[in-house]
């Protein structure tokens, strides 16, 4: 079987005669196989196993047929490195159990140490770069999605703790950003030295922000990640996570190679918002997987019709699979934006006489 470098070519904007596929939490709760082995194993369990972690990671390639692989792990991971105490709880999430409340706080985080307390990733990512035959991506949390647990303690919906730091103390808040920072930049950097072929900087929260803030407080940290990156080959991908459309305009500047799209913003108009600059890759709503085959197809057609416009698209969700997607609507979609990509591409290379 020959490596499969679709995804590669398409974060580079080059040209590719299929779409690239592969979804947001890929290996996850809806595959019953992972499901059996979580009746085992924790997430955090699995993830200190790097056979197991490998093996989840995995599985969606084999079953499901995506064009690239994201490391089985959790943003939380590296956040244990600099100083924080933390469990994933069932059915909440991080939970925090030395929250940051003040200055002191933020001045007692320690830089990371990759190969002394998070090894077990890396070997993970060399058995699987080993194995795989299309690319690895790998990512890390955005420092405002970070900071937002570090905070809150856990999961939160109004984030008014995280707002109360910035908005008071911003001095302690860019402390905090600079110190998780830094900690993105050496932790992505360990992955590509590993082997990683890509790499994902997931922001999952930050659209709770207004643009305003989004451009003060966050968007120099995340332009100085890609800034510390740019020197590597490797595709770079930020997802500003959900409800973030209003913010594109903003990241016109990063040194990113591809922009993660939500569903409530097109593909044409995200394209227009970015200047056109970067990759794009989205972004269907993933609960249509609740929808009749037909229904998915129908919108699977209006993205990919808009997506092949221009080089440089990846066909994803706008978000993670859910715990309750079907398996067989997943592989069944794969294989529909595959066929029906090629087809759209043939037909357009056909009509500008390419």
């Amino acid at each position: 079987m020959s490596y499969n470098d679709t995804f590669i070519k398409a974060c580079k904007k080059q040209e590719v005669d299929t779409l690239p596929v592969w979804y947001m939490r890929q290996a996850g709760r809806y595959d019953p196989a992972y499901r059996k082995i979580k009746e085992k194993y924790s997430l955090l369990e699995i993830c200190q196993q790097p056979e197991l972690a490998a093996e989840v990671t995995l599985l969606p390639v084999h079953k499901v047929g995506v064009d690239a692989a994201i490391l089985y792990s959790d943003i939380m991971n590296p956040v244990a490195s600099i100083g924080i105490d933390f469990d994933i709880v069932k059915n909440i999430g991080p939970v925090i159990h030395n929250p940051i409340k003040s200055s002191a706080d933020v001045e007692r985080l320690r830089p990371i140490q990759v190969e002394k307390d998070l090894s077990h990733i890396i070997k993970t990512i060399e058995i699987l770069v080993g194995e795989l035959q299309v690319p690895l991506i790998t990512f890390a949390g955005a420092p405002f999605t970070i900071a937002s647990y570090l905070i809150e303690g856990k999961p939160s919906k109004s984030y008014i703790r995280t707002k109360e730091l910035m908005y008071n103390e911003p001095a302690v808040w860019f402390k905090l950003m600079d110190k998780l920072g830094d900690m993105v930049i050496t932790y992505l950097k360990a992955h590509i030295a590993a082997g990683a072929k890509a790499v994902q900087l997931f922001d999952s929260w930050v659209g709770a922000l207004s643009p305003k803030d989004f451009q003060y407080y966050v968007l120099p940290t995340i332009t100085r990640i890609f800034a510390e990156l740019k020197h590597l080959e490797q595709p770079k991908v930020y997802f500003p996570g959900v409800s973030s459309g209003e913010l594109l305009p903003h990241l016109q500047q990063v040194a990113a190679d591809v922009i993660g799209l939500d569903w409530r913003v097109s593909i044409a108009e995200g394209r227009q918002r970015l200047g056109s600059r970067f990759a794009v890759q989205g972004n269907m709503d993933p609960y249509i997987l609740t929808a009749p085959m037909s229904v998915i197809k129908e919108q699977a057609k209006v993205i990919i019709d808009q997506g092949i416009k221009e080089p440089g698209y990846i066909f994803n969700f706008g978000h993670g699979l859910f715990p309750e997607a079907s398996i067989d609507k997943l592989h069944e979609l794969t294989e529909f934006v595959h066929s029906y990509s090629t087809a759209a591409i043939a037909a357009s290379k056909q009509g500008s006489g390419v």
